[in-house]
């Protein structure tokens, strides 16, 4: 019983068992950084944000098909854009190397630019006069813009660690000053 308890004991103190084999449980510490943890809050508000751009439109299409009226398609195209950003967001903050598909990011940029630029044309030069549906929209198009600059920001940052990363040196070639 002694041993078992030093044991856990030295797992709490080292992070590891004398003796272990590194596994991603044994290195998670010695590779977490400053910049992993702001790409992960990056993705977290991208998630949740996604999460509330859903919720925000969504409730306007549960309300029209309610009523069987039109379901207009630029609520629509506001959802998908949500729904796709809460799932990319959600596999990347899995530890896969998400800046080399820094692509998707720039999608996800380009689909929340275009509900911006439309849900911003209509609300922003809107006067709400009392009418809280109005300020619920003008409300969710400063969420579409935070959405926007999110994943521009992490488009942006995989692009230049890609392109770092091409650069860098391999054990193959030695190319490079570093390997990241």
């Amino acid at each position: 019983m002694y041993t078992v308890l030093t044991m856990a004991a030295g797992l709490f103190r080292n992070r590891s068992l004398r003796g272990e084999k590194a596994t991603g449980a044994t290195t998670f510490w010695s590779h977490f950084s400053v910049g992993a943890a702001i790409r992960i809050f990056i993705r977290l508000c991208q998630f949740f944000l996604g999460i509330a751009v859903i919720g925000i439109y969504a409730q306007d299409l549960n309300n029209a098909r309610k009523r069987s009226k039109y379901v207009d398609s630029k609520w629509v195209w506001a959802v998908v854009c949500g729904t796709l950003s809460a799932i990319t967001s959600a596999i990347f903050m899995s530890p896969i190397k998400s800046w080399f598909f820094f692509a998707a990011d720039a999608f996800l940029f380009i689909c929340y630019l275009v509900a911006f630029g439309i849900f911003g044309k209509m609300f922003i030069p809107e006067n709400p006069e009392g009418n809280s549906g109005i300020v619920r929209m003008k409300n969710a198009v400063w969420v579409l813009l935070t959405n926007m600059l999110l994943w521009l920001i992490t488009a942006c940052y995989g692009a230049v660690v890609f392109w770092k990363s091409r650069k860098a040196s391999t054990s193959f070639t030695g190319r490079g000053t570093q390997h990241v």
